[in-house]
């Protein structure tokens, strides 16, 4: 955000100077007026540049762990709520954090309230590791004066996060294992057990059987084609990768997520779950609903899923209501429907939608237990077809052998 340098004059004539960080001049003259301030001069101040910003932009930006951010609001939630200045428990939590990255943006947030800015402004210059809900929350905080409770919600709602991202991580962990060990597996059958095989194989004189040929023909590909391999599967990684980064890419990417099997249904419940959850504690905290829509949309995590939420605003604004919006828009299964539709009529959508969010989190906790329960079949399958194939292409020769042998 640009940085003003500003002179005005209070109503006894004196002069009064100082910083600002707003979005434009016009920013700061309002707030300058606010304080009963008349503006002489607004002007933008200019940044150097040095060779280390250069760098920096083209450096990949180190991410802050969600612990860090969890605490981080536990201890501005305890310091709000004892009454302690906002600039000093910055600077207080820049001087005590253990995170580097976090220290030095706190102490950014730190100067920035000096120059007269607010928290949430502030933290909208590092939007970056600060999501839109998390500065929306804590804008909200400051306009109603619950500062304090704007962070706990937040606490609440990052380990709400963390806690499913662990959950997801420790049920793939085993799949992730067994898979890479069946291609590793794979590999080297192909590379150094079947090639000692072959040299016996030639021995025999005769048709070879036919799974015995498949062994052989994979692997003499392996060994001849393997840096072709390795180069398709390089290209291929790093042209799905810069695919998935562009705009189209990601839209494409988040639909197919939600169609895959075992996972696709897992994923839809998390998104969810984001949804209802944001937009009730945005809603119950006076956020208005278009504001509380945008956020809550960008919260969910997944682009198709964000694209049809936010086509909700146009209705809103037109005045349909917003169960009638959210039936439109096909993505809330009927339990969100109807429960949007009784909060509207009975004045309690944000506790009802609460109440959502948390029967989505524990479909989402059972749906998590038993995820290796269903990889677990589909990986065995596969192993044993490729035992199978391995065991009939190598036996079957011997027993041949063995036959003609008597």
């Amino acid at each position: 955000m640009p940085l003003f340098a500003y002179k005005a004059r209070d109503k006894r004539g004196q002069l009064h100077s100082g910083e600002q960080e707003a979005s434009q001049k016009s920013s700061v003259a309002a707030r300058l007026i606010e304080d009963r301030l008349v503006p002489v001069s607004i002007e933008e101040i200019t940044p150097s540049i040095k060779l280390e910003d250069i760098i920096k932009q083209y450096l990949p930006r180190k991410s802050i762990p969600l612990d860090d951010m969890v605490l981080f609001c536990r201890q501005m939630h305890a310091l709000t709520k004892s009454g302690i200045p906002i600039m000093r428990a910055v600077y207080g939590l820049s001087e005590t954090s253990n995170n580097e990255v976090l220290k030095e943006i706190l102490q950014e947030v730190g100067n920035a309230l000096s120059r007269g800015n607010t928290l949430s402004q502030a933290l909208h210059s590092h939007e970056y590791y600060f999501s839109p809900i998390f500065i929306s929350m804590v804008h909200v905080g400051e306009s109603t004066g619950n500062l304090d409770q704007a962070f706990y919600q937040l606490v609440n709602y990052l380990e709400m996060i963390r806690d499913t991202k662990k959950k997801v991580s420790a049920a793939l962990r085993y799949p992730t294992m067994v898979i890479t060990s069946i291609v590793l597996a794979v590999i080297m059958v192909n590379i150094f057990v079947i090639p000692s095989f072959s040299k016996v194989f030639d021995k025999f004189g005769g048709e070879l059987p036919f799974a015995t040929q498949v062994l052989l023909g994979t692997s003499n590909f392996f060994i001849e084609y393997w840096w072709l391999m390795a180069m398709i599967f390089a290209m291929a990684t790093a042209g799905i990768i810069h695919y998935v980064k562009t705009d189209k890419g990601a839209l494409h990417w988040d639909r197919v997520k939600l169609k895959l099997p075992i996972i696709g249904g897992l994923l839809n419940r998390i998104c969810l779950s984001r949804f209802t959850r944001t937009f009730s504690m945005l809603f119950a905290s006076g956020v208005p609903i278009l504001q509380a829509i945008d956020v809550s949309a960008e919260a969910i995590g997944n682009l198709h899923i964000e694209k049809n939420v936010r086509e909700m605003r146009s209705g809103i604004e037109r005045g349909e209501s917003l169960s009638r919006t959210a039936n439109s828009s096909g993505m809330f299964t009927p339990l969100i429907l109807q429960m949007i539709a009784v909060g509207e009529e009975s004045g309690a959508l944000d506790s009802l939608l609460h109440d959502v969010s948390e029967f989505y989190d524990e479909e989402t906790d059972f749906q998590v237990q038993r995820l290796s329960g269903a990889i677990e079949p589909i990986m065995l399958f596969f192993m044993g077809v490729m035992i199978l194939v391995l065991a009939l292409g190598i036996f079957l020769p011997l027993w041949d052998l063995s036959a003609s042998a008597r």
